[in-house]
């Protein structure tokens, strides 16, 4: 199967350095060690910047214009997003490099942009949760100007993706899945929240209890999305892939292993689709042996759940729920 990594020592230029708020999670450190999972035979692509024109398909013109007179130095916009002076441009970079990882899938070789700062909670009027712009809402915007007619977005991240569903909550091409731990940042992502006018049942959250395992997450892959893309019939499928939900990440209480993220993708890859992925969090110990577990899986190598795994009874509860609730 060919894959590859679209990322660059650009990505690591979003970072506070010296300001006395430098040890913040989200630095240029951690594209270090997210870049150390990628194995030594994927082939790594040069990153993309998009215009901020095609920013604005996803964000107003006013919040982009904003965020350009903002990163003019280093400053938090809120309590924990920033900007610095180079902020604008890596953010234009990450999701142009997002978008070049869309492009590539059509091509036929699934791509993982490892990109930063990350973007599923900016919403069209605003940044929050370290994220500046939406990299997977703009690869995907992008590619249904370029002809795709329908694309799933698909968010594994610990939290729920607020801002990829708000900008597409009304669009019935664009199926957003999440699942997330239940009740963490950002507090939205609840199992009635379905989309709205022609968009309505095109949004799936599952918010999963803390303390869950890779069989939770492969029982609402198996029982609820899966058949929800196969019904969809897309063109792409497009991940944030955030792997904050390892055992020993700092921000959740999830009990995924590094080898649990090869699995997650394995399951997805038998849909058989193009498939981009565009990183979101991860800030725990083992991130960069997530990241080779998934290169792994895209390269071919199938993963399996282990056999003394089950999902919890509130899993299956909430997967019936959500069954009941899709107009598939």
């Amino acid at each position: 199967m060919r894959c590859s990594a679209i990322t660059g020592k650009v990505f690591a230029r979003h970072d506070m350095g010296a300001h006395p708020c430098s040890r913040h999670a989200e630095t240029g450190a951690r594209l270090r060690e997210v870049m150390g999972g990628i194995p030594p035979d994927i082939p790594v692509r040069a990153p993309t910047a998009v215009t901020s024109a095609e920013i604005e398909l996803v964000h107003d013109r006013s919040y982009v214009r904003w965020i350009r007179e903002m990163a003019r130095g280093d400053r938090f916009l809120d309590d924990n997003t920033y900007v610095t002076a180079a902020t604008f441009d890596v953010a234009l970079t990450a999701a142009g490099s997002a978008h070049a990882a869309a492009v590539r899938a059509m091509e036929g070789e699934n791509c993982f942009a490892l990109v930063r700062p990350p973007g599923h909670h900016a919403e069209p009027d605003r940044q929050m949760g370290f994220c500046i712009f939406n990299n997977a809402a703009v690869a995907a915007a992008m590619s249904l100007q370029e002809g795709l007619e329908r694309i799933v977005i698909l968010d594994w991240d610990l939290h729920h993706g607020n801002g990829t569903q708000r900008i597409f909550y009304g669009e019935e091409r664009v199926l957003f899945l999440s699942i997330h731990q239940r009740n963490s940042f950002p507090g939205t992502g609840w199992p009635e929240e379905i989309g709205s006018g022609r968009g309505r049942g095109y949004t799936i959250n599952a918010p999963i209890r803390s303390g869950s395992t890779v069989a939770d997450y492969v029982w609402i892959l198996e029982e609820v999305f899966l058949p929800a893309i196969r019904t969809h019939r897309p063109d792409l499928l497009i991940l944030s892939a955030g792997q904050d939900a390892l055992y020993d990440d700092p921000h959740g209480r999830m009990r995924l292993t590094p080898s649990d993220y090869g699995v997650l993708t394995s399951r997805l890859l038998s849909l058989d689709l193009p498939t981009a992925l565009v990183l979101e969090g991860g800030y725990g110990p083992s991130h960069g042996k997530a990241i080779a577990a998934i290169f792994s899986a895209l390269k071919g190598s199938r993963a399996e759940m282990p056999d003394n795994l089950r999902p919890s009874a509130d899993t299956k509860n909430l997967a019936a729920l959500l069954r009941k609730v899709m107009p598939y």
